[in-house]
């Protein structure tokens, strides 16, 4: 998501609305086939095609067009961006949705990877995957290796225990113990930031804690262990319907997210035509909606703009 300035990280923290971005990551790894777990939901079982998209296919570099087989590396344990359907082996949600779409509009099999989050990236230099939907923020350092083409925007959110008995704000996170996702943006990128603005303020830094997934860091809010976790805010919304004891005290406007391409590898210009096609149709929004989050959409795939 998007990264204020240090200045500004101040001023919002002064004022308590600044919120903070994630991206989903999960301790599983393999294919779509590996079994559900914590991490399923409840949605209907169709899952959205697109007819093929000619101006798209021609442009796929031509080992991508021979395999027929587009490979996405996705994590799982996040509901409503990625997770297993109830009781079943299948994956399903917004972000293995619209790699069902870009597909359909290349003409190609999908092949979902259920990957680590911070493994996704070496994972694509080394060739094990061809793409990734994963809510991933483009950002000045993976675009070193990545090329980024915006298929959605997502905002940002804190939680807290119900009731907020520390009566906690985004200024009020100095010193306290904040849950973050391993290998995610927050992490890497806004939690030096933010320490640094504790220290100019005189105060100690966020105690962070990292987890694997969103469902162990409201485990350790719920039992007091965290004082706070920070996540993208349709995971948050959707965790506090499920879970009676978080509730959400801080919200950010939509920053958009990127699918992530290797740099060199032939493969941008199909997938950016892929989605300039996919963002006109009513299928693209019809993902959205079907998992409340109509609001996510956006009108142009741009391409490699930092965040």
């Amino acid at each position: 998501m998007r990264l204020a300035t240090p200045s500004r990280m101040i001023a919002l923290l002064g004022a308590a609305v600044l919120t903070l971005g994630v991206s989903a990551c999960s301790p599983d790894a393999g294919t779509a086939s590996a079994e559900g777990g914590s991490g399923a939901a409840s949605h209907d079982a169709t899952d959205p095609t697109m007819d093929r998209y000619e101006p798209a296919a021609e442009l796929l570099p031509e080992r991508i067009a021979e395999a027929g087989v587009l490979r996405a590396a996705i994590p799982t344990n996040e509901p409503p961006t990625q997770f297993y359907r109830e009781g079943t082996k299948e994956m399903t949600g917004i972000n293995p949705d619209i790699a069902r779409l870009v597909a359909g509009a290349l003409g190609l099999e999908l092949q979902i990877e259920v990957a680590n989050f911070d493994s996704i990236i070496p994972g694509i230099e080394a060739d094990r995957y061809d793409l990734t939907v994963s809510s991933m923020t483009p950002t000045e350092e993976r675009m070193q290796v990545l090329d980024f083409v915006e298929y959605l925007a997502m905002g940002d959110g804190l939680v807290v225990q119900s009731g907020n008995p520390q009566q906690l704000g985004f200024d009020q996170l100095c010193g306290k113990k904040v849950g973050v996702l391993t290998g995610s943006y927050q992490l890497t990128v806004n939690v030096p930031v933010l320490n640094d603005a504790c220290t100019a303020a005189g105060s100690d830094p966020l105690s962070i804690q990292q987890f694997q997934d969103t469902a162990q860091a409201m485990g350790s809010l719920t039992s007091g262990r965290s004082d706070a976790v920070y996540a993208d805010g349709p995971i948050l919304a959707y965790a506090a319907t499920q879970n009676p004891g978080i509730e959400v005290v801080g919200e950010r406007d939509l920053a958009p997210v990127g699918i992530g391409i290797g740099r060199g590898t032939g493969l941008l210009d199909a997938v950016k035509a892929a989605m300039d096609h996919i963002l006109t149709t009513d299928e693209y929004r019809a993902v959205l909606e079907s998992y409340g989050v109509g609001s996510m959409a956006i009108t142009e795939a741009n391409v490699n703009v930092p965040q």
